[in-house]
């Protein structure tokens, strides 16, 4: 556009055209060209302006993506370590547990085997000051004289969730 304006106003300042009709349509043009040319500078300008303004966003996108993804990579690094740290407990638990399982009367264990399944993996709960810690209910005063009266040895459940009650020292009873 621009080579065209400079021809053109050469063409005019030459005089090569000598014609006033030639020469006013020439005018014309030059400021039609001149004008067209100005629009498009302040297009390219405010174009300009976009990309500068979308690359400022582009860069602190990209700077909140990378914070992100450390983040990211921290937790996963966290959670695969707290993974590990609770597979070698599980593992301990389990060899601990086979080594006193040994120890327990087969129908004790078969029954609180049952009842772990069924109660949500606690099958047994420790009662406490005349509650049973596992439904956390009190036990009444028929059940609590029952607890008395029974034998150390004697396994006794919850009335209310069924699972085995561990009698302690601290029960209280």
């Amino acid at each position: 556009m621009r080579q065209r304006a400079t021809r053109d106003q050469q063409r005019l300042d030459s005089g090569a055209v000598t014609s006033p009709k030639d020469l006013e349509n020439l005018q014309r043009e030059i400021a039609s060209l001149a004008k067209r040319q100005g629009d498009l500078e302040d297009i390219v300008l405010e174009v300009m302006e976009r990309r500068e303004s979308v690359q400022e966003r582009v860069a602190e996108l990209t700077g909140r993506v990378s914070s992100v993804e450390a983040k990211a990579g921290d937790a996963v690094a966290r959670r695969d370590s707290a993974q590990r740290e609770l597979d070698e407990e599980a593992a301990g638990v389990t060899k601990e547990r086979a080594g006193l399982a040994g120890s327990v009367p087969a129908d004790l264990l078969k029954l609180y085997d049952k009842l772990r399944e069924q109660q949500g993996g606690i099958g047994a709960a420790r009662l406490f000051q005349r509650r049973c810690e596992g439904c956390r209910l009190e036990l009444n005063i028929t059940e609590i004289n029952d607890v008395r009266k029974a034998a150390p040895d004697a396994v006794l459940r919850c009335e209310n969730c069924r699972r085995i009650l561990v009698r302690t020292s601290e029960s209280g009873l």
